[in-house]
């Protein structure tokens, strides 16, 4: 059985269609599947794939909540 790849921030942005600082807001804000190694963050596309189709990107649907 071979492991899925760990793959750059760079890298979820061209499967994404979109630019690398879009990865890491997306990661702050939305909750984006990453992983912390060393100092790097790191992604699964099967995660990344999976948290899309779930809504994870949609517009509006922010992780953090606004409201006080």
């Amino acid at each position: 059985m071979t492991a899925e790849p760990w793959v750059t921030a760079e890298q979820v942005a061209q499967h994404l269609g979109i630019v690398k600082d879009t990865v890491y807001r997306w990661r702050e804000s939305k909750g984006l599947p990453a992983h912390k190694v060393g100092r790097l963050w790191k992604f699964q596309l099967s995660e990344i794939d999976e948290w899309v189709r779930a809504g994870g990107a949609d517009e509006g649907s922010d992780k953090k909540d606004n409201s006080a």
